[in-house]
Protein backbone atom coordinates (compact mmCIF):
# COMPACT_ATOMS: atom_id res chain seq x y z
CA UNK A 1 0.00 0.00 0.00
CA UNK A 2 1.10 3.72 -1.38
CA UNK A 3 1.74 6.30 1.35
CA UNK A 4 -1.03 8.64 1.73
CA UNK A 5 -1.07 11.10 -1.11
CA UNK A 6 -0.66 14.56 1.27
CA UNK A 7 2.92 13.68 2.64
CA UNK A 8 6.38 12.74 0.73
CA UNK A 9 7.17 9.90 2.54
CA UNK A 10 11.16 10.68 2.15
CA UNK A 11 10.80 14.20 3.26
CA UNK A 12 8.37 13.24 6.34
CA UNK A 13 11.07 10.35 7.33
CA UNK A 14 13.72 12.92 7.46
CA UNK A 15 11.53 15.53 9.60
CA UNK A 16 11.02 12.47 12.21
CA UNK A 17 14.57 12.05 11.36
CA UNK A 18 15.55 15.85 12.64
CA UNK A 19 12.54 16.17 15.35
CA UNK A 20 14.12 12.84 17.24
CA UNK A 21 17.48 14.42 16.91
CA UNK A 22 15.89 16.83 18.60
CA UNK A 23 14.96 15.49 21.64
CA UNK A 24 17.95 13.59 21.92
CA UNK A 25 19.94 16.33 22.04
CA UNK A 26 17.78 18.37 24.71
CA UNK A 27 16.46 14.82 26.70
CA UNK A 28 19.30 15.50 29.24
CA UNK A 29 18.89 19.39 29.33
CA UNK A 30 15.56 19.61 30.68
CA UNK A 31 16.67 18.29 34.13
CA UNK A 32 19.21 21.68 34.35
CA UNK A 33 15.85 23.85 32.87
CA UNK A 34 13.40 22.14 35.61
CA UNK A 35 16.18 22.64 38.74
CA UNK A 36 13.45 25.71 39.94
CA UNK A 37 10.68 23.75 40.30
CA UNK A 38 8.82 22.04 43.52
CA UNK A 39 7.59 18.22 43.23
CA UNK A 40 4.34 19.46 43.56
CA UNK A 41 4.64 21.23 39.85
CA UNK A 42 5.53 17.95 38.25
CA UNK A 43 2.26 16.38 40.14
CA UNK A 44 -0.03 19.27 38.80
CA UNK A 45 1.53 18.58 35.12
CA UNK A 46 1.26 14.93 35.58
CA UNK A 47 -2.52 15.31 35.55
CA UNK A 48 -2.35 18.42 32.82
CA UNK A 49 -0.91 15.79 31.38
CA UNK A 50 -3.36 13.24 31.43
CA UNK A 51 -5.86 15.46 30.93
CA UNK A 52 -4.39 16.96 27.90
CA UNK A 53 -4.16 13.60 26.48
CA UNK A 54 -7.79 12.24 26.97
CA UNK A 55 -9.29 15.56 25.48
CA UNK A 56 -7.45 15.29 22.29
CA UNK A 57 -8.44 11.23 22.45
CA UNK A 58 -12.25 12.29 22.46
CA UNK A 59 -11.51 14.10 19.45
CA UNK A 60 -10.26 11.43 17.13
CA UNK A 61 -13.29 11.54 14.87
CA UNK A 62 -12.46 15.24 14.42
CA UNK A 63 -8.50 15.73 13.68
CA UNK A 64 -7.92 12.66 12.62
CA UNK A 65 -7.23 13.97 9.67
CA UNK A 66 -4.02 14.80 7.06
CA UNK A 67 -4.85 18.87 8.09
CA UNK A 68 -5.11 18.56 11.20
CA UNK A 69 -1.97 16.19 11.64
CA UNK A 70 -0.01 19.34 9.79
CA UNK A 71 -1.51 21.76 12.08
CA UNK A 72 -1.25 20.38 15.30
CA UNK A 73 2.58 19.32 14.11
CA UNK A 74 3.74 22.85 12.83
CA UNK A 75 1.55 24.14 16.30
CA UNK A 76 3.78 20.86 18.05
CA UNK A 77 7.34 22.40 16.92
CA UNK A 78 6.62 26.30 16.93
CA UNK A 79 6.12 25.41 21.08
CA UNK A 80 9.10 23.75 20.76
CA UNK A 81 10.93 26.68 18.86
CA UNK A 82 9.49 29.21 21.34
CA UNK A 83 11.13 27.11 24.54
CA UNK A 84 14.26 26.88 23.22
CA UNK A 85 14.19 30.48 22.02
CA UNK A 86 12.97 31.52 25.65
CA UNK A 87 15.99 29.53 27.09
CA UNK A 88 18.87 31.86 25.45
CA UNK A 89 16.98 35.50 26.29
CA UNK A 90 15.71 34.56 29.60
CA UNK A 91 17.59 33.21 33.09
CA UNK A 92 17.06 29.82 33.95
CA UNK A 93 14.96 30.66 37.38
CA UNK A 94 10.92 29.54 37.81
CA UNK A 95 9.14 32.01 35.13
CA UNK A 96 11.34 30.18 32.41
CA UNK A 97 11.26 26.85 33.99
CA UNK A 98 7.18 26.65 34.01
CA UNK A 99 6.75 28.10 30.31
CA UNK A 100 9.26 25.67 29.39
CA UNK A 101 7.58 22.88 31.36
CA UNK A 102 3.98 23.78 30.42
CA UNK A 103 5.32 23.88 26.27
CA UNK A 104 6.29 21.02 26.60
CA UNK A 105 3.29 19.42 28.71
CA UNK A 106 1.38 20.38 25.72
CA UNK A 107 3.15 18.97 23.09
CA UNK A 108 3.32 15.55 25.24
CA UNK A 109 -0.18 15.15 25.62
CA UNK A 110 -0.62 15.15 21.63
CA UNK A 111 1.82 12.51 21.43
CA UNK A 112 -0.41 9.80 20.84
CA UNK A 113 -2.44 11.14 18.13
CA UNK A 114 0.71 11.91 16.39
CA UNK A 115 1.89 8.77 16.55
CA UNK A 116 -1.62 6.97 15.27
CA UNK A 117 -1.49 9.60 12.16
CA UNK A 118 2.07 8.74 10.98
CA UNK A 119 0.76 5.12 11.49
CA UNK A 120 -2.07 5.66 9.19
CA UNK A 121 -0.49 7.80 6.87
CA UNK A 122 2.64 5.75 6.15
CA UNK A 123 0.50 2.79 4.27
CA UNK A 124 3.07 -0.08 4.34
CA UNK A 125 5.02 -1.98 6.65
CA UNK A 126 8.56 -1.32 4.97
CA UNK A 127 7.93 2.49 5.46
CA UNK A 128 7.13 2.32 9.08
CA UNK A 129 9.63 0.26 9.23
CA UNK A 130 12.54 2.95 7.96
CA UNK A 131 10.53 5.62 10.07
CA UNK A 132 11.02 3.64 12.91
CA UNK A 133 14.95 3.19 12.25
CA UNK A 134 15.34 6.70 11.09
CA UNK A 135 13.28 7.91 14.43
CA UNK A 136 15.72 5.46 16.65
CA UNK A 137 18.79 6.59 14.49
CA UNK A 138 17.89 10.41 14.86
CA UNK A 139 17.62 9.65 18.96
CA UNK A 140 20.86 7.84 19.69
CA UNK A 141 22.99 10.56 17.39
CA UNK A 142 21.51 13.23 19.27
CA UNK A 143 22.42 11.86 22.56
CA UNK A 144 25.81 10.85 21.39
CA UNK A 145 25.84 14.15 19.85
CA UNK A 146 25.15 16.14 23.30
CA UNK A 147 27.12 14.33 25.33
CA UNK A 148 30.03 14.91 23.02
CA UNK A 149 28.83 18.87 23.34
CA UNK A 150 28.58 19.31 27.37
CA UNK A 151 32.29 16.90 27.31
CA UNK A 152 34.02 19.41 24.49
CA UNK A 153 32.75 22.63 26.41
CA UNK A 154 34.01 21.24 29.93
CA UNK A 155 37.49 19.87 28.50
CA UNK A 156 38.06 22.57 25.56
CA UNK A 157 36.81 25.58 26.99
CA UNK A 158 36.60 24.88 30.71
CA UNK A 159 33.00 25.50 30.78
CA UNK A 160 31.72 23.12 33.75
CA UNK A 161 29.08 25.05 34.81
CA UNK A 162 25.84 23.41 33.94
CA UNK A 163 23.62 26.21 33.49
CA UNK A 164 26.21 27.58 30.80
CA UNK A 165 26.54 23.87 29.04
CA UNK A 166 22.80 23.86 29.04
CA UNK A 167 22.68 27.63 27.48
CA UNK A 168 25.28 27.14 25.00
CA UNK A 169 23.61 23.73 23.58
CA UNK A 170 20.76 25.39 23.51
CA UNK A 171 22.25 27.37 20.31
CA UNK A 172 22.60 23.86 18.34
CA UNK A 173 18.95 23.48 19.50
CA UNK A 174 17.47 26.55 17.82
CA UNK A 175 19.06 25.54 14.53
CA UNK A 176 18.46 22.54 14.84
CA UNK A 177 14.60 23.04 15.27
CA UNK A 178 14.83 25.88 12.58
CA UNK A 179 15.55 22.67 10.39
CA UNK A 180 13.01 20.69 11.75
CA UNK A 181 9.73 22.97 10.89
CA UNK A 182 11.68 23.66 7.37
CA UNK A 183 11.58 19.75 6.81
CA UNK A 184 7.88 19.65 8.23
CA UNK A 185 6.64 22.02 5.86
CA UNK A 186 8.45 20.34 2.98
CA UNK A 187 6.86 16.85 4.46
CA UNK A 188 3.46 17.42 2.59
CA UNK A 189 1.65 18.46 -0.28
CA UNK A 190 0.05 21.30 1.41
CA UNK A 191 -2.26 21.41 -1.77
CA UNK A 192 -3.89 18.52 -1.04
CA UNK A 193 -4.77 18.53 2.39
CA UNK A 194 -7.50 20.36 2.07
CA UNK A 195 -9.56 18.00 -0.11
CA UNK A 196 -7.69 15.03 1.59
CA UNK A 197 -10.25 12.31 3.63
CA UNK A 198 -10.33 11.55 7.60
CA UNK A 199 -7.97 8.95 8.27
CA UNK A 200 -10.39 6.93 10.22
CA UNK A 201 -10.45 3.27 9.60
CA UNK A 202 -14.40 2.23 8.54
CA UNK A 203 -15.95 0.50 11.34
CA UNK A 204 -17.07 -2.66 11.24
CA UNK A 205 -20.38 -3.67 13.20
CA UNK A 206 -20.98 -7.48 13.71
CA UNK A 207 -24.24 -9.03 13.09
CA UNK A 208 -25.09 -11.49 15.74
CA UNK A 209 -27.57 -13.85 15.09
Amino acid sequence: MAAHPTIRPAAFIRYKFLNSLFLGLSVGAVFVLYTPLSPAVFSAGGLGLALGTLIVATQYRRILAPRWFFRLSLAVECITLSGVTAVLILPIALPLALFVYIGYQITFSLGNYLVRCETLLMGSVEQLRRLDIAKQAGYLLGMAAAWAIYAGLEYWFMVSEETVQVVSLHRVLWAVEVMVLIALWRAFNRDRLADAASLQVPEVTEVLD
